[in-house]
């Protein structure tokens, strides 16, 4: 059976590899089928071709992988926001490894040969403490976009949400005013801290109630507009891997935020020094420093790479420096500004693979040598993982 003459062939799933597609090798075509399982037989639908590359659906599972398992949610398949959901739990952070170690190899050109632990969420299931909902106001519609579609797909229940956060979206369902939306479509922002839920849309009048996070040493106040991590599980242990070990006199927190790793570098650093573009982030940042009585902290709402730019030259020497960038990746502007810098370590927390090899093969290149790679799974049932790496200046 040819592919170039029908759309219908049969695979075998070899690995699952970035975006969480399934990899398979037929009729001299490399195909990428989305839901699959390593070692799934399958037959699938080809949607899209270009040269050598297709891109498939399945159609027929011939012989499903050992890995496989039942979906916990009634719209997988149809909802974008998961993808893994048919991967036993061992098999998902299996495949997260894998994923982060072919774009150290595709992207960054790293040969890394050591091991890339990862640490599980403690659970797989109801974790998610921050979501975006779309509302379609017409239909009357309230969830997340539907695969590969910008359609809202109308979600009663949602199985990674917290049960605070399900609450929240149940709520939401029973009581939005319809009526009062002059837009069709809307976004509606929401964020849990403890037992407590901020909601927050550019369309309701009402204020966003701030609420708060608390750690073993620390409390964090933010609200649903502002960036705060969506699975709480599994903030402690992201903060000792990023920051564990790491002491000194001068460190700096790139893209700061409300000052998750700030605060604990604090303890271990003589300054640091939290930059962040975001003006909001960066007063709840001054908010929580002050809450937890620190003294030996600096803010500055800046953008990153600028404020690097501008103080290269009065930093002096730099023992740490935390790189947490947006999910766009770390501007080059300042990749440039830390190989003139050249602090003694450096600590990269990113939640996309691709990008965070881009940024590492830069680094890597001449200055900084890797000394550990851990990924964290702060979104389970999906393909997205957090990874952290911690580099060492050359000497």
């Amino acid at each position: 059976m040819k592919a170039e003459n029908y759309q219908i062939i049969e695979v075998k799933i070899e690995k699952i590899v970035p975006n969480g597609f399934g990899l398979a090798f037929a009729e001299n075509l490399t195909v990428f089928v989305a839901l699959a399982a390593k070692g799934d037989r399958l037959r699938v639908k080809i949607n899209q071709k270009k040269g050598k590359t297709a891109f498939a659906e399945i159609v027929d599972i011939i012989e499903p992988a050992p890995a496989r398992t039942k979906p916990r949610c009634p719209y997988f398949g149809v909802c974008g926001g998961c993808n893994f959901q048919q991967l036993q739990y061992e098999a998902q952070m299996q495949a997260k490894v894998e994923i982060v170690r072919d774009c150290l190899s595709r992207i960054g050109k790293i040969n890394y040969e050591r091991e890339i632990s990862i640490i599980g969420s403690p659970k797989p299931y109801e974790y998610r403490s921050r979501a975006q909902w779309h509302v379609d106001v017409r239909r009357r519609k309230i969830g997340y976009f539907q695969r590969n579609s910008h359609e809202i797909v109308d979600v009663e229940v949602c199985p990674i949400l917290t049960t605070e956060m399900q609450a929240i979206l149940t709520e939401l369902r029973e009581t939005i005013v319809w009526e009062s939306f002059a837009a069709q479509i809307i976004e509606i922002e929401a964020a849990q801290g403890g037992q407590d839920v901020s909601v927050y849309s550019a369309e309701i009048v009402e204020p966003t109630d701030e609420i708060s996070f608390q750690t073993e040493e620390n409390r964090y106040f933010y609200d649903a507009n502002i960036f705060f991590q969506g699975n709480q599980f599994l903030i402690e242990q992201l903060i000792d891997t990023a920051t564990g070990g790491a002491a000194g006199e001068t460190a700096l927190d790139l893209y700061c935020g409300v000052g998750l790793f700030t605060l604990p570098l604090a303890k271990n650093f003589t300054k640091v020094l939290g930059i962040e573009a975001h003006d909001k982030a960066i007063d709840f940042a001054a908010k929580n420093v002050e809450n937890a009585r620190i003294e030996n902290v600096g803010l500055f709402a800046e953008n990153v790479g600028e404020w690097l730019a501008e103080n290269l030259n009065q930093l002096g020497d730099v023992d740490f420096v935390l790189l947490d960038p947006p999910r766009a990746g770390t501007e080059s502007e300042t990749i440039e500004s830390l190989l003139k810098l050249k602090p003694k370590e450096i600590s990269c927390v990113s939640c996309d693979p691709a990008i965070l090899a881009r940024d590492l093969r830069r680094l890597t290149e001449s200055v900084y040598r890797i000394e550990s790679i851990t990924a964290i799974d702060l979104f389970p049932q999906t393909h997205h993982v957090e990874t952290v790496v911690r580099l060492k200046l050359i000497l």
